[in-house]
């Protein structure tokens, strides 16, 4: 996901991001709810050394050599242009996600890193993610991203045992994964990992132990995503053809409950529907796209969400990697889409994206936004069936009855 920077403010140096001396990254409390979300930068690394059969991202496998020095040209120039649609904005927040960026060089991060500190201002405790695959090659290559700047790393862990890392499609073992969430205490101020839940033939108290034990590692953020079936992927097929089964809804809903008792009582409950964090320690980056805030998007295949000339505008780029690299070398950058949103659109991404968040939404900013107040009724409803819930006179939330059927009042909502 993305984000965005200023001109008309002091550049920041490569210092400003590269310091490698500070013990820790300053923390907001998590109960602070800033009136603006602020910008952030998300950098798009498209590549992975395999494909998961889940996986339905825009990630690629090529066996020959990556050109990195020609894609770190290219994203440098898309900076750039990314930049000239927004100048004068001031980075909270920049995140290498994929594909597997664990995979670039060192270099490559620093130099993308330079590039976005000369055409923006980054803010002096910006938040600075890369997601690394656990492997034991990717992670001797994180004091090299410490230095680069980056201060906070997400691991890919996915499970918890062999088994199902192989049926998931991952290359690391258990081991492997608990030396990488190791060494990466001990180098990165922030460490947050994924785990996937309701993986086939997972029981409520398989998913439990698991979680403790994930917890146990004394991390500060955790990412659980249920399994779900993409179509288009291996796993869809599979699916379709009755050769892989997935929790039923009950066991599903029980695994739901785990998650959050689990989380709850370890004092991490979930600040959105899939995350989990200590008090203070909840990712920034991720805080813009749920608050709706601006972010740039950069590389093949990444999304963007821009305010220019006083119009939210919806940006993409060129999804195939090479495809995306030839049309920045030919004009400056690699947007296949670049769109004004109209208020019907924003209100429905508003909802979307702010409700997926345990501090829920401002009603008087979806006004602001769409033109138009949510109908009271409905709200009345489902507050009478305990799926929502007013916080004071200008906010609405989910409950925690509410979430596991998140979907259907968000569309009840947005009707």
């Amino acid at each position: 996901m993305e984000r965005r920077r200023p001109r008309d403010r002091p550049v920041a140096s490569r210092a400003s991001i590269q310091r490698t001396d500070v013990g820790a990254v300053p923390r907001r409390a998590a109960a602070v709810i800033p009136d603006e979300p602020g910008f952030a930068v998300y950098v798009h690394w498209p590549f992975c050394a395999a494909k998961c059969p889940y996986c339905d991202f825009n990630s690629h496998v090529r066996r020959h050599e990556i050109d990195q020095s020609r894609f770190l040209d290219a994203y440098v120039r898309e900076i750039g242009h990314m930049a000239a649609l927004a100048p004068g904005r001031r980075v909270e927040s920049v995140f290498f996600g994929g594909g597997t960026p664990s995979l670039m060089k060192p270099e490559t991060v620093a130099g993308i890193l330079d590039a976005i500190a000369d055409r923006w201002e980054v803010a002096d405790n910006a938040e600075i993610t890369l997601e690394a695959n656990p492997t034991s090659v990717e992670a001797d290559r994180f004091r090299g991203y410490r230095a680069a700047g980056v201060n906070r790393v997400s691991l890919g862990v996915q499970a918890l045992n062999d088994f199902d890392l192989k049926r998931l499609g991952r290359m690391h073992s258990v081991d492997e994964a608990l030396t990488a969430v190791g060494l990466a205490t001990e180098i990165f101020p922030r460490v947050s990992f994924d785990l996937i839940y309701a993986r086939p033939g997972q029981s409520p108290e398989d998913w439990r132990a698991e979680l403790e034990r994930a917890i146990g590692f004394g991390t500060e953020h955790l990412s659980l995503y249920q399994l779900t079936i993409e179509e288009g992927t291996p796993f869809f097929a599979l699916h379709k053809a009755g050769k892989l089964q997935t929790p039923d809804e009950a066991t599903g809903r029980a695994l739901w409950d785990v998650t959050q008792d689990v989380c709850n009582a370890a004092g991490m409950p979930a600040y959105e529907i899939s995350n989990h964090a200590r008090p203070g320690c909840e990712s920034r980056h991720n805080l813009v796209y749920w608050r709706y805030g601006e972010y740039a998007g950069i590389g093949p295949g990444a999304h963007g969400r821009l305010v220019v000339n006083d119009v939210r505008r919806e940006l993409s780029t060129e999804r195939n990697p090479e495809a995306w690299a030839s049309a920045v070398e030919a004009g400056g950058h690699g947007l296949v889409v670049d769109e004004s949103l109209g208020l019907e659109a924003q209100a429905d991404e508003f909802l979307v994206m702010g409700l997926r968040l345990k501090e829920g939404i401002d009603l008087a900013r979806f006004h602001r936004i769409s033109g138009r107040r949510l109908d009271n009724r409905r709200i009345d409803d489902l507050i009478m069936d305990g799926m929502v819930e007013r916080v004071g006179t200008d906010r609405l939330r989910v409950t925690p009855e509410g979430f596991p059927v998140l979907d259907a009042v968000v569309a009840d909502l947005a009707s």
